[in-house]
């Protein structure tokens, strides 16, 4: 195989991961380019030998990369998990729930996106009590109060 053609699959492999959300297929098309770039210093490279490094290199890059690198790559972040990032955050009751009608609390700093809220509350409270966020109900906070 000459050169160009390892480039050609290269970059065939690489175009065939934006239609895949593996990231699988884009070592392999990494491990063509740089045979390509071998068969390109040494074009009397056996195809044996050709077949070979791109095979180790595919697999060497592919180990590498689910092995080592993706897993320093986790988002730890709580977006998208707006239970967690709820949970546990303390407030002040602005006004305490009454018969029907649900208490207001604030906090410091928003949570998702707000800094008051509405809530219930399972045990009674006063307005400047502290409350904790023990759960959320659509629009609701569950709070308690802690001693």
């Amino acid at each position: 195989m000459l050169y160009w053609h390892w480039l050609a699959l290269g970059m065939a492999l690489l175009m065939a991961e934006l239609f895949m959300a593996s990231f699988f297929v884009f070592w392999f098309g990494l491990g063509a380019l740089l045979v390509g770039a071998v068969v390109w210093l040494d074009p009397n490279l056996d195809p044996a030998l050709q077949l070979l490094g791109w095979s180790v290199s595919s697999g060497l890059m592919t180990l590498l990369w689910f092995r080592y690198l993706r897993p320093l790559m986790k988002d730890r972040t709580q977006a998208g998990n707006a239970r967690a990032a709820v949970i546990g955050e303390a407030g002040r009751v602005l006004r305490p729930p009454h018969g029907d009608k649900r208490g207001r609390v604030r906090f410091t700093t928003p949570l998702l996106g707000d800094d008051e809220w509405e809530f219930i509350c399972d045990g009674p409270v006063a307005t400047g009590d502290r409350v904790y966020v023990k759960d959320f109900s659509g629009n609701t906070l569950i709070v308690e109060k802690r001693d």
